[in-house]
């Protein structure tokens, strides 16, 4: 049976964000994907300027609520969530979990925090982030926060690879039992290089890539995605993060090489079934 992923996320008719980023990626991977949008943009904040409505929480339950009646949420492996929109909407995910969950004990929920940057600093209404971290990341199983976001979420400065591991255990206690941290950049670290971290029970992994000299608004997006899909498939934390590392940073030199703005996701297509898996995890605990 392949696995199936209840997305609950932004979405945009123009460029590759939200569950516009997350649902082709998924789907190229065999993944089944059913995608309920909190925005319907033109396109993506980082513009500046964009036309179109933040979906009611009403209307987002609304969808869910007629999603469960065709008996979906029995079938459904992975809710994910993302960018979230109005401050009512994470009651309604929440909310969602828990139906999913009683209707598929197995099912699992990974939530990406997305509040911010290092760069940018919060791009959500300041209420965002408190709701993120007081209701909706206790009751996940996974969380994918960026390393400023981690912060926030723990009230840390995270900064070496040591304080980012006690951040994400910190984080860890909250509820969750995986963290994915993103965009990791220590003072001590290779010059030139990202890393990626994941942490769990058993102990954390990194991935240490080449630092591109862009930023492609949508590439978080992708890499909860396809982290998700990867560890409920395979249970293993450092496998999915190979997985995932490879084929993101593949799809960010697509784009780099393009010169385009969007995530080349269509053109990068083969990179999401068929990874390279150029990166190795290296356990660090």
């Amino acid at each position: 049976m392949p696995v199936k992923v209840l997305s609950i996320q932004s979405a945009v008719a123009h460029g590759h964000v939200g569950n516009s980023a997350a649902t082709f990626p998924l789907q190229r991977m065999g993944v089944e994907v059913v995608p309920v949008n909190t925005v319907n943009f033109s396109n993506h904040t980082g513009y500046g300027s964009w036309r179109g409505p933040v979906m009611a929480a009403s209307d987002v339950a609304d969808v869910l609520a007629g999603v469960e009646e065709r008996g979906v949420f029995a079938e459904v492996d992975v809710v994910l969530s993302g960018y979230q929109g109005g401050t009512g909407i994470g009651d309604v995910i929440v909310d969602a979990v828990r139906r999913v969950k009683a209707a598929n004990p197995s099912a699992v929920y990974v939530c990406d925090p997305v509040m911010g940057n290092a760069r940018s600093g919060c791009f959500v209404a300041p209420e965002i982030p408190v709701l993120l971290r007081d209701r909706v990341v206790p009751v996940a199983d996974v969380i994918c926060p960026n390393q400023f976001e981690l912060g926030f979420l723990t009230g840390t400065e995270p900064t070496t690879m040591e304080s980012t591991l006690a951040a994400a255990d910190l984080a860890r206690a909250t509820g969750p039992s995986t963290v994915l941290v993103t965009s990791v950049e220590r003072p001590d670290r290779e010059e030139g290089t990202l890393e990626t971290a994941v942490v769990d029970a058993t102990g954390a992994w990194v991935v240490r890539t080449p630092q591109l000299p862009f930023k492609a608004n949508g590439s978080g997006d992708v890499t909860a995605a396809l982290f998700a899909a990867h560890l409920r498939r395979t249970g293993d934390p450092a496998a999915s993060l190979e997985h995932t590392v490879s084929s993101v940073f593949d799809l960010l030199e697509a784009t780099l090489a393009s010169g385009a703005r969007e995530l080349r996701i269509v053109e990068a297509q083969d990179v999401f079934a068929n990874p390279r898996l150029q990166f190795t995890a290296e356990r660090v605990r």
